[in-house]
C-alpha cells in the first residue's frame, strides 16, 4: 500500500514539474525571439543569456583567454513582462563602444560602467555595463539591435560532452570550501552576498552580476590563469586587495558596475597565473574578508 501511494504521489510531483517546465518556455517566449537565441533559466528565477565573444583572439601574459575566463557577456531578466529589469555586461572592442552606447541609449537602455577588467591584454577588450527597466521583450529587441552593431557571434547548440579540465578540482574545491562548475573548460565558481542588494527598489538577484565570480583556466602543470570579480562593501574593499597582493594575485581594478544599488558596491577585478590549489588558497582568504554567503 505504502509503495502504491509513493508512486502515485511521485507520479503526482513529475507532472507538476513537467507542467511548471511546460509553461516556462511559453514565458519567456517572446524575450528569446526578441533577443534572438535562447535563454538559461536560472535557480534564482531569472533568464540569463550568454553571449561570448569567440570571434575575439585575446591573449594576456602569454594565455590566450578563452571566452569563459573574461569574455563572457551577458544579459539577465528579471520578470518577463511589462514591470521587468535587464542587467548585463557587455564585451566590446574598442570601436565597438561608441555605436552600441548610442543605440542603447536611444532605446531607452541605461549605461552604468565601462572600463577595463584586465590589464595588458591584447587586442584592448572594453566591459560595458546596462541596465534598462520596462516591456521585457522590447528590452530584448534593444539590446538586440546593439549587439548587431559588434561581431558578437551567433549562438551556436552546446556540446553535449564537457571540455575536460586539467586541474585538481577536488582540491580546488577543497581551499575554496566550495564546488566549483565546469563551464568549457573554465573552472567556474559564483559566491553571492549575504545582504538583500536593491537597485532602484527592486531586489537584485545572485545572477544579475552580484556574485563574486572566480574563474579558472588550466595553463599547464597545475597552473591556471585566474579573473573573475569580487562584489564589496566599501569597508571590505582595501583589506581584500591587501590579502589579494599578499597572495601573488594581482588587482586589475576597482569600480562600481550600477548607479543605484543598495548597499553601494564596488568590484574588484583581479588575475594571475600560477598554481592553481595555491591561488585558490589566496582567494578564499580573501573571500574571508567579506559578507559573502555560506
Amino acid at each position: 500500500m505504502k509503495s502504491a501511494r509513493f508512486a502515485s504521489w511521485m507520479l503526482a510531483l513529475t507532472a507538476v514539474i513537467a507542467s511548471a517546465q511546460s509553461q516556462t518556455p511559453t514565458e519567456w517566449k517572446p524575450v528569446e525571439d526578441a533577443m534572438g537565441r535562447s535563454g538559461q533559466l536560472q535557480p534564482d528565477g531569472t533568464l540569463k543569456f550568454g553571449m561570448p565573444r569567440k570571434d575575439l583572439t585575446v591573449t594576456l601574459d602569454g594565455t590566450q583567454i578563452k571566452p569563459g575566463l573574461a569574455l563572457g557577456a551577458w544579459a539577465d531578466f528579471k520578470g518577463s513582462g511589462s514591470n521587468s529589469m535587464v542587467m548585463g555586461d557587455l564585451v566590446l572592442t574598442e570601436d565597438e563602444v561608441e555605436p552600441v552606447m548610442l543605440k542603447l541609449q536611444q532605446n531607452g537602455i541605461q549605461i552604468t560602467a565601462l572600463h577595463n577588467h584586465l590589464l595588458g591584454e591584447s587586442p584592448h577588450v572594453m566591459y560595458m555595463h546596462i541596465e534598462g527597466h520596462g516591456e521585457a521583450a522590447k528590452l530584448a529587441a534593444s539590446l538586440h539591435d546593439a549587439l548587431a552593431l559588434t561581431k558578437t557571434p551567433a549562438p551556436t547548440p552546446a556540446s553535449a560532452t564537457l571540455s575536460a579540465i586539467d586541474l585538481d578540482t577536488a582540491q580546488i574545491d577543497s581551499a575554496l570550501g566550495r564546488k566549483g562548475k565546469n563551464n568549457g573548460g573554465i573552472y567556474q565558481f559564483g559566491v553571492a552576498r549575504a545582504e538583500k542588494i536593491t537597485d532602484d527598489g527592486m531586489e537584485v538577484p545572485a545572477s544579475m552580476g552580484v556574485s563574486t565570480a572566480i574563474n579558472f583556466q588550466p595553463t599547464g602543470n597545475g597552473n591556471a590563469a585566474i579573473t573573475g570579480d569580487f562584489v564589496l562593501l566599501g569597508s571590505e574593499v582595501n583589506p581584500v586587495m591587501q590579502t589579494l597582493r599578499e597572495s601573488g594575485i594581482l588587482v586589475t581594478a576597482v569600480h562600481s558596475h550600477m548607479l543605484m544599488e543598495n548597499p553601494r558596491l564596488y568590484f574588484m577585478h583581479f588575475w594571475a597565473n600560477a598554481n592553481a590549489v595555491q591561488l585558490a588558497k589566496g582567494l578564499r582568504a580573501a573571500l574571508d574578508k567579506t559578507n559573502s554567503a555560506k
